[in-house]
């Protein structure tokens, strides 16, 4: 099982691994969302969706289906 930037708990930040290209909005890349950068989970909306993260200092909401595609390494705390 990989581990998602989904299953990041508030405050945790991790280095994103690996996606699907194909399955990622354009948006996401234009914006950091890269293999080696550092994603970090500042907030979840009351209903857990969308997620509020930094990512290499851009801060972006995506929804947690999107989350669940990306896969994270080397979580720190």
């Amino acid at each position: 099982m990989k581990t998602t930037i989904a299953s990041l708990k508030k405050g945790e930040s991790a280095i994103i691994k690996d996606f699907d290209a194909d399955i990622i909005p354009l948006k996401l890349l234009e914006m950091g969302c890269l293999p080696g950068n550092l994603v970090k989970l500042l907030q979840i909306a009351p209903f857990g969706d969308p997620l509020y993260l930094d990512i290499n200092g851009s801060h972006l909401a995506i929804r947690i289906e999107t989350a669940r595609e990306i896969e994270i390494e080397s979580i720190i705390k």
